[in-house]
């Protein structure tokens, strides 16, 4: 059994309060984990209303799967307009 992690530390440029953040990252979470049947949660930077930090997990027994899967999460995220990913930190366990 492998695990992959995953943490986003994204910039959000539309964000002029703390409830418009929360709308974003909410979004990108909800449609992140039903497209992608992974676990992901907002991590870090919670009193930031322009920086999150968004961290995710995906078991597979798979690796190439885990990988792939890390890749198609982070690319869908950059989709997004309003935000610009700073950095991105994996690691497969």
């Amino acid at each position: 059994m492998l695990i992959g992690i995953c943490t986003c530390e994204i910039f959000i440029y539309e964000a002029n309060s703390l409830k418009e953040k929360r709308r974003i990252v909410k979004s990108i979470i909800e449609k992140s984990k039903n497209r992608f049947n992974i676990s992901i949660s907002e991590v870090g930077y919670n009193d930031k209303w322009q920086k999150a930090l968004i961290g995710f997990a995906i078991v597979s027994n798979d690796k190439v799967i885990v990988e792939q899967t890390i890749e198609s999460v982070t690319k869908f995220m950059s989709s997004y307009s309003e935000i610009e990913i700073i950095d991105i930190d994996r690691e497969i366990l």
